[in-house]
């Protein structure tokens, strides 16, 4: 009778653990073909026909602060977020739009915002909705890069001149999109971006070894996973010695939608046969989340000009040399003899 009892106990628990098993392995996979199903009806010059700032007018906030050298202006009027940096002694009309990555927002490009005012940029980063202090208009798992590209391409079109456009991770990704989807521009600087055609193909098995549980996570929660503890931001996006600890880092860092690391692929995304925009490719040499020979062909793809920073990890901007590397960028954009 205890035999067959314990039997019994334990069939039934082999039936309710494979229904809830093959329940959430259910869910995951419909939620997969649902996603896809969504980025194959996708439209991206519909999205930037009809995609409008949906956040209530005015302003949440109005900073200035102002050293020796430059203005510092933040604010976030009609739901976005905006930090501009004016230098004293102005030596480049030209102005640069800056395009954060995933989880990040505007902050991320202080460092170099301060020291290129120093130079003579007029700088402008902008937070994306729902990052940092723009407040959340879509349900972040919702966000494509299409809803993203729209707000890139509102911000560039209320700049008096068209900028240098500057992207980080996704950032770089967008800016891509932006010259195959709006137009050429003045010049573009890719901060360790998303490589030119798949980041599936040349990324996944990177990200994978890096840490397999987030890929789990990411499938259920459909917010990425990868920076979700101090430990594993720090490990994804810095090296030793950067400008923030690992536990600045993540108290900064927000949620980001996993749909847009689908649909920078194939048949979703290409990238453009051809482009006439000057464009400087910076890769960091320990970038844990992007390999660094997939940029270096990514960057011959686009005829781009080559630059790894060495000993460097993924923020680029926030890494132990970021002043070297700033100067790489000043001095690469005055040889492009901008106005």
């Amino acid at each position: 009778m205890t035999n067959q009892s314990s039997k019994s106990g334990l069939t039934g628990i082999k039936f309710w653990l494979g229904l809830g098993v093959g329940t959430t392995v259910g869910w995951v996979i419909t939620q997969q073909l649902w996603v896809l199903w969504q980025l194959l009806n996708k439209d991206v010059q519909r999205t930037l026909r009809t995609q409008t700032n949906q956040a209530p007018k005015g302003f949440l906030c109005k900073e200035k602060a102002e050293t020796e050298t430059y203005e510092r202006i933040h604010t976030i009027e009609d739901g976005i977020e905006r930090v501009v940096y004016l230098p004293k002694s102005r030596r480049f009309k030209t102005p640069i739009l800056m395009q954060h990555g995933m989880w990040h927002g505007a902050w991320c490009w202080q460092h170099w915002q301060a020291l290129l005012a120093g130079w003579g940029w007029e700088s402008h980063a902008f937070s994306l909705p729902g990052h940092a202090g723009s407040p959340t208009q879509r349900p972040i798992p919702l966000c494509t890069l299409d809803y993203y590209l729209s707000f890139l391409k509102a911000e560039v079109d209320r700049l008096p001149q068209r900028p240098v456009l500057m992207g980080h991770s996704m950032g770089g990704a967008l800016t891509q999109w932006y010259l195959k989807h709006v137009g050429n521009l003045p010049a573009v600087v890719l901060v360790a971006p998303w490589v030119s055609h798949s980041t599936m193909k040349d990324g996944f098995w990177l990200i994978f070894n890096l840490d397999p549980l987030s890929n789990i996570l990411s499938s259920l929660s459909w917010t990425s996973e990868m920076v979700r503890n101090p430990y594993r931001a720090a490990r994804a996006l810095i090296t030793e010695g950067a400008l923030y600890t690992p536990q600045a880092l993540h108290a900064k860092l927000g949620p980001e939608s996993v749909i847009v690391m689908y649909q920078h692929n194939p048949p979703f995304w290409s990238p453009p046969e051809e482009v006439n925009t000057p464009m400087l490719w910076l890769a960091g040499e320990r970038d844990a989340v992007v390999d660094e020979p997939s940029e270096r062909r990514s960057a011959a793809y686009y005829n781009a000009d080559y630059v790894m920073v060495e000993e460097a990890g993924h923020n680029l901007m926030m890494e132990h040399n970021y002043r070297q590397t700033a100067k790489t960028i000043h001095n690469w954009l005055v040889e492009q003899e901008l106005v």
